[in-house]
């Protein structure tokens, strides 16, 4: 900026390889440095408060380089991009604008829009939208009202002819929304005229506009520089104007392409500027996505010609080759424009300092970004930063640098929803709206911040919480307090129950609709109830604090109601845009950025991550209120604009001395496709990509990353071979199937006494115990009750039954109805027997044993019947699968057979009545639910009696199943057969134990040879 200065305004460009931070550094301090004021008299507009902090970093760096022990800094003031959704131009009040009105509290506005839209959709005849969804909407349209007031666009605007024109061809859902946006937006005007406000939007534009009059007509005394700012919006345009024209201002921009030739800019389209009076200022055809767009866009509305930028003369600490830039440049060129590719030099296609680092997972490419990083911590005083907008990669590669005690904390922050105080708000708010189920309660009382003030408490309060973890396993019970009290009597956890239902007592029996402010008031005293002031006390703590009081106090002065069962996602919603950023305190030389926070950012070596469609660019998602077509006609830059945006900060990163683009194949939702900017770097590369430019140390260093294990040998098919001691064992008469059929599947469930453990609040439809469980305690009540009160029907008994036992209300609403036509049709059934064939129920539900060769075995039978010539009959219910008569001659069912050994070798007794039970079996029986005939209910038998054609004979049946019982016990109880795993592959059994026997690693490698015992 040499004096004198020339007329028209002073507009620079600094390109992406000189590094902006620290070449503007450069140029500033010797050209605004005062002797003992230092740089206090410069003033800088800056784009964000990170901006500002970045370039603090840059002013520190400049003086250290310098030997200076200290240095006055320029006051900067955060001026902002309005398509960030930064807070703008407050720093701008002091100039005397007292008349303009005061800005409308955000909070206030989302929820008055919330009313307002209920409102309007009831007088369009409309239907209702439930609470969250009109919540999203009143987001949304505050969303859309603020980017129409950004570009100057008011309510009228949408009447106007162009618009007329556009919405005429458009769908009738379309035609709705803009009614409807129409209508509650006039509402809002009104309101806010009422109150005597106006939207921030517009209370920054008429800063911006009161600060470009004043400065007009007065000139500060002092230099004013704007660095960085990429705003395109009309108001902020027409201040960088005025700034560029003050006689001690400028305007510095970030890489500005000054070497595109005039052909490819004419291609980038109209960018703000129509090309006859009261014509469209953006085309259908623009290219939108070009990161040189909204620059352009920029340059036409302050009317500056790219010819009068001048390039910064100044470079920064970390500036790369000048040649990269002519390869950057190409790079991005518009489609026609990209045709002078296939004549492009040598010289102007090099990136050299550029490598690409393709990684097979997410997981990997963390892990490599991480080891890269810390490969380059090697060289003293070089500086790394990540750069990614996948905020799960920054914080994999954040954990994978944890193991070198490297602390990389990632300066975009995390969404509040999904820090710690957040967690425990929103467990809180889910159990208020789904009732307490058991996997929102588990996790709410294994908070880490629960009882965190006492280390020793803690561990007590964990130890319960896990015996009530394990009660708790399995399907989901019924709604309400009482299932949890008697899983905790089964637990015999009662006194830690009692402490852990007061903490959650306040959160149950909701009604169904509450005002907004009571229920987050519940909810921040049953917070404080779990973690006492540890819910408010950390930066994440502090964030969820000013959210609830913003929100409670606005919700209370307008009165919002809510529906109980939509707080836990309206909270989860308010909490997603709410970022907490980590605390000084990070390693000096390494940054984990965000795409705005990297902006004006520079290092050594810049790790660009994510470079995958859907994260870099992100989805440009349409605008859900007005078409595409409404946005052109308005003259409002459409949704793809942010694509341009995300285009221009990868030419900037790539701007530094060293950089690795970097994605992975796959992510955690599946195959990824590569970024179209990435495409654009390998098709620029050609065939110097394998041979210069392919990242592969590191590659090949990431095997070794962890300890070199050697190769596992294959695992062979598991063939335990336990101790005579171990083996002997008593079989249960479900159990002698698995031994015969998968021996490894026993020893795991008899001697090693394994068992699965269910998963928290299971389906109840993907369980058949629990059928079997209701149907078999519905008969054995009701045979019991029917000898008190003989009439008693079965049908309102077990209805009864399904009441008292508070099952699922979806589960008995399905199920009840087919179980009870069954029962019926059973109790039809026993009374035919009993008035017809003299056949009665002896015992239901009784246990029995015997021995056989030194072993016990050990059954329970279902129903034991009497019958007319007083042998026994065994009846055993199936609410599945019923075995086959094949699967039983072959050895895979023997339970019923081995019910009709114990009483005839052994004994049934029931210890509550004294009843003992024995005899000669002779009637063997299934009694299923499955349809027959139309009607649920249906009895067979395995034997071949009758009409049959196949299943074993009376006379084999008892000697069948004594002949495999004797083979089993002789072989894996007193003998040494190993217990090997699937021994007969016909076997249609459990698959419990399946990971444990490691069946994949050596069920492929299954020879039939192998396969044979």
């Amino acid at each position: 900026m040499a004096e004198p200065r020339a007329p028209g305004p002073l507009v620079y460009s600094i390109a992406a390889h000189r590094g902006f931070a620290d070449a503007l550094v450069a140029g500033l301090v010797p050209r605004y440095r005062e002797e003992g004021f230092g740089l206090a008299r410069l003033t800088l507009l800056v784009p964000s408060s990170r901006a500002a902090r970045t370039l603090t970093e840059a002013f520190i760096r400049h003086a250290g380089e310098n030997g200076e022990g200290g240095l006055l800094m320029p006051r900067m003031i955060a001026v902002g991009d309005l398509d960030l959704d930064e807070k703008l131009g407050a720093a701008l009040d002091p100039l005397g604008a007292a008349d303009i009105p005061p800005a409308c509290d955000p909070v206030r506005r989302w929820l008055t829009l919330d009313r307002l839209i209920a409102e309007a959709r009831a007088e369009e005849g409309m239907s209702p939208l439930p609470g969250r969804a009109r919540l999203n909407l009143a987001r949304e349209m505050a969303r859309t009202m603020d980017r129409l007031l950004v570009e100057e666009k008011e309510v009228e605007d949408l009447l106007g002819e162009a618009v007329m024109d556009s919405v005429a061809g458009l769908a009738e859902h379309w035609k709705r929304s803009i009614r409807l946006f129409g209508l509650v937006n006039i509402r809002w005007q009104m309101a806010l005229n009422a109150r005597g406000e106006v939207d921030a939007a517009t209370r920054r534009n008429m800063l911006f506009d009161h600060a470009a009059k004043r400065w007009r007509e007065t000139p500060p005394p002092h230099p004013i520089i704007a660095a960085g700012v990429t705003s395109a919006s009309p108001a902020l345009a027409r201040l960088l104007r005025v700034v560029a024209s003050l006689p001690q201002g400028a305007v510095v921009l970030p890489d500005l392409d000054l070497t595109m030739d005039a052909a490819a800019w004419d291609e980038l389209g109209l960018a703000g500027a129509s090309q006859e009076p009261g014509g469209p200022v953006f085309g259908a055809e623009d290219a939108v996505t070009h990161p040189q767009y909204h620059l352009k866009l920029l340059l036409n509305r302050m009317g500056v010609n790219r010819a009068e930028v001048q390039p910064w003369h100044r470079r920064g600490i970390a500036a790369a080759d000048p040649a990269r830039s002519r390869a950057i440049s190409a790079l991005f060129l518009p489609p026609q424009a990209s045709r002078s590719w296939s004549t492009l030099e040598p010289k102007d296609r090099r990136l050299d300092g550029v490598r690409l680092l393709a990684s097979a997972t997410i997981e990997e490419e963390a892990q490599a970004i991480a080891l890269l990083v810390r490969q380059q911590l090697e060289v003293p005083e070089k500086r790394i930063a990540v750069v990614t907008a996948d905020r799960g990669l920054a914080r994999r590669v954040a954990q994978h640098l944890e193991r070198w005690h490297i602390a990389a904390d990632d300066s975009a922050g995390r969404p509040l929803a999904l820090t710690p105080a957040g967690r425990l708000f929103g467990l809180l708010a889910e159990i208020a709206a789904n009732d307490p189920d058991p996997a929102n309660l588990v996790a709410a009382f294994g908070h880490p911040l629960v009882q965190s003030w006492d280390g020793l408490a803690r561990g007590d309060w964990l130890r319960g919480l896990r015996a009530f973890d394990r009660q708790l396993r399995g399907p989901s019970p019924a709604p309400g307090m009482e299932p949890l009290r008697a899983a905790a009597a089964k637990a015999k956890i009662v006194e830690w129950w009692e402490e852990a239902e007061v903490l959650v007592a306040p959160l149950a029996d909701w009604p169904q609709e509450i005002a907004l402010a009571e229920a987050l008031t519940r909810f921040a005293v049953a917070a404080e109830a779990f973690a006492r002031s540890a819910i408010w006390e950390r930066e994440d703590g502090r964030a969820l604090g000013h959210l609830v009081e913003d929100l409670r106090g606005t919700a209370e002065a307008l009165g919002t109601m809510i529906e109980t069962a939509d707080l836990a996602g309206v909270l989860r919603d308010a909490m997603e845009p709410v970022a907490v950023r980590p605390g000084y305190g990070g390693h000096p030389r390494v940054a984990i950025y965000g795409l705005l926070e990297a902006r004006m950012a520079r290092a050594d070596l810049v790790i660009c991550g994510g470079l995958n469609e859907g994260s870099w660019p992100q989805p440009a998602g349409a605008d859900a209120l007005l078409a595409p077509a409404v946005l052109r006609a308005l003259g409002v830059p459409g949704a793809d604009f942010r694509i341009g945006l995300a285009a221009h900060d990868l030419a900037g990163a790539m701007g530094a001395p060293q950089v690795v683009l970097s994605r992975s194949l796959r992510d955690a939702e599946g195959p990824t496709l590569p970024s179209r900017f990435l495409l654009r770097v390998e098709a620029l590369l050609g065939a110097d990509l394998d041979k210069e430019h392919r990242e592969r140390t590191i590659p090949a260093i990431l095997p070794h990353l962890d300890r070199l294990r050697p190769t596992a040998e294959p695992y062979p098919r598991p063939a335990p071979d336990p101790a005579p001691s171990l083996r002997d064992v008593p079989i249960k008469v479900t159990a002698l199937d698995r031994l015969l059929g998968d021996p490894y599947q026993f020893y795991a469930q008899a001697i090693l006494d394994l068992r699965r453990l269910d998963p928290l609040a299971a389906d109840p439809f993907s369980d058949p115990a629990l059928r079997g469980t209701l149907v078999h305690e519905i008969l054995d009540g009701w045979h019991k009750a029917k000898e008190r009160q003989p009439g008693l029907a079965l049908a309102p008994y077990a209805a009864a039954h399904f009441r008292e036992q508070r099952v699922h209300p979806l589960f008995r609403a399905l199920w009840q109805p087919r179980l009870i036509a069954a029962l019926e049709r059973f109790e039809g059934w026993i009374e035919a027997d009993a008035s017809e064939k003299g056949r009665t129920v002896l015992a239901t539900e009784i246990s029995g044993e015997m021995e056989v060769d030194g072993v016990k075995v050990q059954g329970r039978a279902d129903r034991i019947d009497r019958l007319a010539d007083g042998t026994l009959g065994i009846v055993d219910y199936k609410t599945g699968r019923v075995p086959s008569k094949e699967e039983v001659k072959a050895g895979f069912a023997l339970q019923l057979g081995l019910l009709g050994l114990i009483a005839e070798r052994g004994r049934f007794a029931d210890n509550d009545t004294g009843r003992v039970v024995q005899g000669a079996a002779t009637a063997f029986e299934y009694w299923s639910f499955k349809k027959d005939d139309g009607s649920f209910g249906k009895r067979e038998t395995p034997m071949k009696v009758g009409q049959a054609k196949k299943g074993l004979t009376p006379e084999e049946f008892l000697p069948h199943h004594l002949e495999k019982l004797r083979f089993a016990i002789s072989e894996y109880v007193k003998g040494r057969a190993p217990f090997r795993a699937r021994e007969n592959p016909d076997y249609k059994g459990y698959t419990d134990y399946d990971q444990l026997m490691r069946l994949e690693e050596w069920l492929v490698r299954l020879t039939e040879k192998e396969a044979k015992p």
